[in-house]
């Protein structure tokens, strides 16, 4: 057995906002993330993981998902929870000061935005159970908690089957803070809304990718220029009126719903070349209002690739197959 430990980190309310009300998302239950769970750490188990480290949820997600599994020990973190973004921001640093191979982020890219927050290189697993996904992934989780057995037991070294993720720096009056799929300029009165973004309101967009087959803002940079993650460089895009825009793209701005969006600039930026976005707007990140910028303010905003590690799932069952290590002779 490996002495290694693995983080866990589960957005119990993922899954289940506004948006299955005003669009056509799909919903993740408390049944569907303790099922999720309790399959990674079958996986993990496999390599020899015994050891794991939660975030404590009011719904006891972990807990109900391992409570008859008496082979492994999951310990959960001594913290104050606030009940709010900042307790998976405070987590993601305990479980770096403690040691954590490995973290495993069940939730969207909000989620992974704090997780990446409060440990900013994370080697992460991240499974999609939120809305609009760009930087998690749907990938089985018996298969997801092998692979992470692997690279946590360091039979895999994680260098060699993961990459820095691209993410978005801000710099706000001296304040920073970071995005990892897009930071959007709006003109919209409303911080912390889950509701649509209105096309009207929305004034530019930086993205670090830019995915034709996917929802929201990464979607409507894809059908403009298709930009991959593995590309070492950004994308910026400037929105117009419909009457004054240069192009109009129809895109899938949420699931289930599509917006015709003014375009008035789109071009590549470079790693570290700087955007900057005059106010007063408002700063959504990955898709949740944040922060104002006020008249007479700016914000400097960069693509930078010193994110997540997120570690390649396949890539790590690839190389594992192919060294021999799930097979063994008979008797």
């Amino acid at each position: 057995m490996s002495d290694a430990v693995i983080g866990l980190i589960v957005n119990p309310r993922s899954g289940s906002d506004v948006r299955r009300v005003i669009a056509a998302a799909a919903s993740s239950t408390f049944e569907d993330k303790i099922s999720i769970i309790r399959r990674v750490v079958a996986g993990a188990e496999l390599q020899g993981i015994s050891r794991f480290v939660a975030l404590h949820d009011p719904h006891r997600l972990v807990v109900r998902a391992t409570d008859t599994n008496r082979r492994v020990q999951v310990d959960t973190l001594d913290m104050a929870l606030t009940h709010t973004e900042t307790d998976s921001e405070t987590a993601a640093a305990m479980m770096r000061d403690l040691g954590c191979a490995v973290v495993v982020v069940l939730g969207g890219d909000g989620t992974n935005r704090v997780v990446a927050r409060g440990w900013p290189d994370v080697p992460v697993v991240p499974l999609s159970t939120g809305t609009n996904n760009a930087f998690p992934y749907y990938v089985e989780p018996t298969v997801a908690g092998t692979a992470i057995g692997l690279v946590a037991a360091d039979e895999i070294p994680v260098d060699e089957v993961s990459r820095p993720a691209k993410v978005i720096r801000l710099d706000h009056e001296g304040d920073d803070d970071l995005a990892l799929i897009d930071a959007v300029a709006v003109d919209d009165p409303y911080v912390g809304s889950l509701e649509l973004f209105d096309p009207a309101t929305m004034r530019a967009a930086l993205l670090t990718r830019a995915d034709p087959a996917s929802i929201g803002f990464s979607s409507v940079g894809g059908l403009l220029d298709p930009l991959a993650e593995a590309e070492d460089h950004g994308l910026f895009v400037r929105f117009a009126s419909i009457e004054a825009a240069d192009r109009i793209v129809r895109a899938p701005t949420a699931p289930g719903h599509y917006s015709d969006i003014g375009i008035a600039e789109c071009r590549r930026v470079a790693l570290d070349e700087p955007v900057e976005v005059p106010g007063p707007v408002l700063l959504a990140f990955d898709g949740e209002r944040k922060r104002r910028v006020h008249e007479g303010e700016t914000v400097s905003m960069r693509v930078r690739r010193d994110g997540p590690r997120v570690i390649d799932v396949h890539q790590v069952m690839t190389r594992a197959a192919r060294e021999g290590r799930f097979v063994r002779s008979p008797g």
